[in-house]
This record gives C-alpha cells, sequence and structure tokens, in this order.
C-alpha cells in the first residue's frame, strides 16, 4: 500500500498558469505644435482685449485725475500772476479755463486748448477756432463721455435754466443753459455782435446702448448773463485738423499704436524665453512691471484712434 510520500509527481507533466498579459496604459495625445501655438494666440488676444477694456474704464480715470490736479495748479498759478492765454496762438494742452456745472462729475473741470483725442485725455478741452468762454461769439468745449475720467459724463443732466460758470484769464463768466440738442435738431440762431455763448459738446447714445456704447454727438447751449462780452484777442485759429472734429479719431496715432504692439509681442517673447531659461518666479518678478508699461503705452495708444468724444 503506497502513501502520499512515496507519490512523486512528474515535473515534467506540470502545466505553468497562462501568464497574464499587462496591460500597457495608453499615453495621452499632446496637442499639435500649431494647435498649442493657437490656443496660446487665443488666450493671449483675450488677454489684451481684457486689459484693454480695464485700462480704458478704469485705469484712464487715474491718469486723468492726475493731469486734472497738475493741470489745476498751474491754471490757478497763472491767473494769480496774470499770466493765463487770453487768446491768439496758445499750445494745445495748456489750460486755458476753469469750467464749473454744479452737477456732480461737472465741477472745477479745467479745460485745455485742443480737441484731438490726444488733448482730450487731460480733460475737456476748448476747440481752437473759437473764442474763449465770456469773449464775443461762440466759445465750443468738448469732453469725454466714458473714458479718461469722462468728465461730461452728465452732461445730458444739465436742465434748460441751469447756470454754467467758467473762469478764465479776463475773468469770472456766468452762463445759462438755453438748449439740449442732438444729431438733426435745428442750430441755435446766430451770436450777435456783443453776444457770447457757450456750446459744450460730448457724446451720447440711446436704447440698449446708452450710457456705455455712445453713437454720436450731443449739444448743449448756453449764453452769457449778468456781465457783457469782452473782446478776443486777434490771431485765433480759422481751420482746425480732421482729427479735431467731433468724433474724430486721430488717425496720425497708428504708427504709433503699431510700434506699440510690436513691443507687446516682443516683451510676450521674451516672457516665454525667459521663463525656460530663468525659472518662472525670476522671469515674474523681472518681467511684470516691463509688461504693464508696454501694455500702458499699448493701451494708450489704441485709445488714440477711438473717437475723441469717448
Amino acid at each position: 500500500m503506497s502513501t502520499w510520500a512515496d507519490e512523486r509527481v512528474d515535473p515534467a507533466i506540470v502545466v505553468d498558469p497562462p501568464a497574464r498579459k499587462r496591460r500597457v496604459p495608453r499615453r495621452a495625445k499632446r496637442p499639435s505644435r500649431a494647435a498649442a501655438i493657437a490656443a496660446a494666440s487665443l488666450v493671449g488676444l483675450a488677454g489684451l482685449a481684457l486689459w484693454f477694456l480695464f485700462f480704458s474704464l478704469v485705469l484712464t480715470s487715474l491718469q486723468q485725475h492726475g493731469s486734472q490736479a497738475r493741470l489745476y495748479a498751474r491754471l490757478r498759478e497763472e491767473l494769480a500772476n496774470a499770466t493765463a492765454p487770453l487768446g491768439g496762438y496758445i499750445t494745445n494742452g495748456s489750460p486755458v479755463a476753469l469750467l464749473d456745472a454744479h452737477i456732480p462729475g461737472m465741477e472745477s473741470l479745467v479745460v485745455v486748448e485742443g480737441t484731438s483725442s490726444g488733448d482730450l485725455m487731460l480733460g475737456p478741452g476748448h476747440r481752437r477756432d473759437t473764442p474763449l468762454p465770456g469773449q464775443r461769439g461762440t466759445s465750443v468745449i468738448f469732453g469725454r463721455s466714458v473714458t479718461y475720467g469722462a468728465p461730461f459724463r452728465s452732461l445730458s443732466h444739465l436742465a434748460v435754466g441751469d447756470r454754467i460758470d467758467v473762469t478764465t484769464g479776463q475773468g469770472r463768466f456766468a452762463f445759462r443753459v438755453e438748449d439740449l440738442r442732438g444729431p438733426g435738431d435745428p442750430l441755435p440762431p446766430p451770436v450777435g455782435s456783443d453776444g457770447s455763448r457757450l456750446t459744450m459738446v460730448t457724446a451720447a447714445s440711446s436704447g440698449w446702448r446708452s450710457g456705455w456704447a455712445p453713437d454720436h454727438a450731443m449739444y448743449v447751449d448756453a449764453s452769457l448773463i449778468d456781465a457783457d462780452p469782452v473782446p478776443a484777442p486777434a490771431g485765433r485759429p480759422t481751420t482746425i485738423l480732421p482729427n479735431e472734429h467731433a468724433m474724430a479719431g486721430d488717425g496720425s496715432a497708428r504708427t504709433l499704436a503699431l510700434f506699440w504692439l510690436q513691443e507687446v509681442v516682443l516683451v510676450g517673447a521674451a516672457f516665454i524665453w525667459a521663463r525656460r531659461r530663468w525659472g518662472p518666479w525670476q522671469t515674474w518678478i523681472a518681467g511684470v512691471p516691463l509688461a504693464l508699461g508696454v501694455l500702458w503705452g499699448a493701451a494708450g495708444a489704441g485709445l488714440r484712434l477711438w473717437p475723441n468724444l469717448i
């Protein structure tokens, strides 16, 4: 009788279990180089658009506030020293008057000479081919309604009979609002030889565009009260450039805007190169101030191409 110990198993007949197939994880397909470049370009364009919107609505207000503070100090000194400009040829961007319409947003505004898009970045602008406020004739002042502090945003809130005070080197003059008009409305009658009118102009819109996307000019006409107009010195310009008319952009800024866009592209390429060579933190510390400066210049140049009253 055989026992379990006596039973031997021939190793030749032992069958190994079948080997399991190893599952090799599939690697995710990397996007092609063209797709990566396209995605990065779209992200960059979206970032530029957001930056331009933020710069237009927020940072330009801070810039204009600083410009107004400097211009106010300069005009105050010139009025005290009796050196404020009275007429003739006046350098663009020079302060010429202080305007106060006694409504929020239109108090103690320094008016500069010139109505181009660049001039109106400083504040309301006096049209060069018209007399200064308080002088004989019709004085015209432009002001923005959306960007750079929007000094004339509240112009439509004025009503017939409201008072507007303007201070120049020839004194303080009070005006009374006579009419608010838009495109197609009848023009006011001509001012007499002994009359003085102030016309303020800004951009406006109606319907769903109201308040954020103006598309036409609006006008407020006011007549001098309680004083006689003063004579205007000779030598005033009789014509103005095309970019100084209402709702005109500054076409001469195209070259400047193109230059700044090239700078944006170069800084973006340098940022990518530096990130690979130096590392992310070093690149952010060194590159962010430079990038902000270039983006600021590019957005400012781009806004010069916009209509001057927006």
